[in-house]
């Protein structure tokens, strides 16, 4: 079975966007493809199992989380 999630990130700015994509997007490599529309951050993660897409998408996420506190704290 193949599992696909959109995830769509809104941010400040674009710039913030870009930042954030910037710092994530070094681990996407098959998994994930990611790109900026404006303001938002967007993320597409595929995989082969749902339990392998929650796996990505909570490693994602976190990896998100902290790319936030970053930019956030400059």
């Amino acid at each position: 079975m193949k599992a696909t999630c959109r995830l769509i990130m809104k941010y400040k700015n674009k710039t913030v966007a870009e930042s954030i994509l910037g710092a994530v997007n070094v681990d996407d490599f098959d998994f994930v493809t990611s790109h900026i529309d404006e303001e938002k951050l967007v993320a597409e993660i595929k995989s082969d199992s749902l339990s392998s897409l929650i796996h990505t998408l909570d490693d994602y996420l976190a990896c998100l989380n902290i790319a936030e506190k970053v930019v956030n704290n400059n």
